[in-house]
């Protein structure tokens, strides 16, 4: 009996690791804010726990379906060669099980919220589905993976509000061009390795100096529609001290790499943008509470 839970916790364990639970950090804040713009305020606790549980289903369902698609890419690269598939620590049954049980956990979370959730939700399983191939003919792959994790806020006004608004677009735009930029300085260091397997991403296509000239201009970008959100919203000045912590971030995630030192990659992908996202949500949701 405790070998046997001792293998489930093994498994669960090395499921987690495979699709890097802790990522979920990324997206599930610009969610949360996503919801607090729509309810103007708090939203009730049943909806934040549904919305929660869906991400994690989405996102699950989505880092499961990428990585049993890449397993032979991911296989290539000494980078990732040592990922859970490419290993045979799991086999691909096991990962398609999980997608499985992922999708079903998503489909359930969003039959418990409004009913727009029911009829949009094919939208934000499709690019999931699509992504993982498209590194395989075109350089704006990292736009997609923006799309895909932009949806979160427009997800979640969609669960509030049963309808559809500029702003919530506005503030995926805004993770869009975040992520669009962040994943293409996590690319530089696969330069080499994507060439080689005729793999498509803005530094293989374009050189990393460029690629690292559109991350920036991207940020930019990203910063402008986060105050552009706030003028909208009618937001207080939490929300845009918010916007001024996220663009300091970003100016010295920026500064950690360069053409000639890509040493701090993973400290600019994982360590800064995980603040970039609880940040601002503390901040946004910090300033619905102080105006009461």
């Amino acid at each position: 009996m405790k070998s046997g839970v001792s293998s489930v916790f093994s498994k669960t364990r090395t499921i987690l690791e495979m699709i890097k639970f802790e990522h979920s950090v990324f997206a599930l804040p610009f969610a949360y804010m996503g919801a607090f713009l729509a309810a103007d305020g708090m939203p009730g606790l049943s909806e934040i726990f549904w919305i929660t549980l869906a991400m994690v289903g989405a996102r699950s369902f989505a880092m499961s379906v990428n990585r049993l698609i890449d397993r032979e890419i991911d296989g290539r690269n000494p980078r990732t060669k040592n990922r859970t598939l490419p290993r045979g620590i799991l086999r691909e049954r096991e990962v398609f099980l999980f997608i499985l049980v992922s999708f079903s956990v998503f489909i359930l979370s969003i039959w418990q919220l409004a009913p727009l959730t029911r009829k949009l939700w094919p939208l934000v399983v499709i690019p999931f589905i699509i992504y993982p191939y498209t590194k395989r003919f075109t350089w704006s792959s990292h736009f997609l993976l923006g799309l895909c994790l932009g949806l979160a806020p427009v997800g979640a006004w969609v669960a509030i509000r049963d309808g559809v608004a500029l702003l919530p677009f506005l503030l995926g735009g805004a993770v869009l061009f975040w992520v669009a930029g962040f994943d293409i300085v996590y690319a530089c260091q696969d330069l080499e390795v994507d060439k080689g397997q005729k793999l498509f991403s803005m530094p293989a296509n374009f050189g990393i100096h460029k690629a690292l000239r559109v991350t920036a201009f991207l940020h930019v970008l990203t910063v402008l529609l986060f105050l552009v959100v706030g003028v909208l919203a009618h937001a207080g000045l939490f929300f845009f001290l918010g916007v001024v912590a996220v663009a300091a971030l970003l100016a010295y995630e920026n500064r950690l790499v360069s053409p000639n030192d890509l040493s701090k990659v993973n400290e600019a992908f994982f360590t800064t943008n995980g603040f970039i996202s609880v940040l601002m949500f503390l901040f946004t949701a910090t300033d619905y509470f102080w105006r009461g």
